[in-house]
């Protein structure tokens, strides 16, 4: 096939604007011409283009990349900071065991996992403790809750607009104990809502409120106010939330209304 030097060289002024496109295009492949992103420090997560330093040459593409500064100039663009995404919490379940002290949870799911080092995922599940006076057959179960279970007053407050909202609100009543003895379990509870057990201390009065639900629609009391109890009897009670936290108390007297401190104000669970 005989050559034409003369067509060779008339392509020539069409062909190399094609090839300088295409050796600036290879100069500045990148991360996004190969589609590179990778977690920690990946060596085999190389490309080669423009550095930040302005320089030529190999180039990563993964999160380490940004500390070493070797990354290729369009890191931060073709793998972008992403953090986590989670829904709003679920409702709260239900207690997870009838008849026992025990605990209720919520959880929610993720909308949107992190990349590229992005905030990692909060916890998906929070519980709380919780307290269930029905069996899964539908009997009263209130009987076998012992000792009595107690969590802070400031609980009393939304519990109080449920009962009205539900029409289910009666009068209730305040029952006065002498603390006598207090697990060390009490000062150990590092979670927010375990705080208010910090401020148990033996010998100090303490006041109980009995409030709806607690407060049974028939016998008009709640499940270890003492009523019954000898003078003097040491009476045993469980902080709803810490199960090392429990004790014994004595049972002084019963009340319309409760007049102790916030701190030593607790309800009937």
């Amino acid at each position: 096939m005989a050559r034409c030097p003369r067509c060779a060289a008339a392509l020539l002024p069409l062909l190399l604007p094609l090839l300088l496109a295409a050796l600036a295009r290879r100069a500045a492949a990148g991360c996004a011409a190969l589609r590179l992103c990778c977690a920690g420090r990946d060596l085999g997560c190389r490309s080669a283009g423009w550095r930040p330093d302005g320089s030529h040459g190999p180039c990563y593409c993964d999160q380490a990349c940004a500390h070493t500064l070797d990354c290729c100039h369009d890191y931060a663009q073709a793998c972008p900071v992403i953090s986590c995404v989670v829904s709003q919490w679920s409702v709260w379940s239900g207690c997870a065991e009838p008849c026992k002290t025990t605990y209720r949870a919520r959880r929610r799911h993720v909308i949107q996992e992190p990349r590229n080092g992005g905030e990692p995922c909060p916890a998906l599940e929070e519980r709380a403790g919780c307290v269930e006076y029905w069996s899964q057959h539908g009997a009263e179960c209130k009987q076998s809750l012992i000792p009595a279970l107690i969590t802070t007053g400031g609980f009393g407050k939304a519990r109080k607009k449920r009962a009205a909202a539900d029409g289910n609100e009666r009068a209730g009543y305040c029952v006065e104990f002498q603390l006598a003895a207090i697990t060390p379990g009490c000062l150990h509870g590092h979670r927010s809502y375990t705080h208010w057990m910090r401020y148990l201390r033996e010998g100090h009065t303490v006041c109980v409120e009995c409030q709806h639900p607690a407060l049974d629609s028939r016998s008009l009391h709640c499940y270890g106010d003492g009523s019954g109890s000898k003078k003097n009897q040491l009476l045993h009670w469980q902080a709803v939330g810490n199960p090392q936290c429990r004790g014994t108390w004595k049972r002084i007297r019963q009340l319309d209304t409760c007049s102790c401190p916030s701190v030593h104000s607790f309800l009937f669970i």
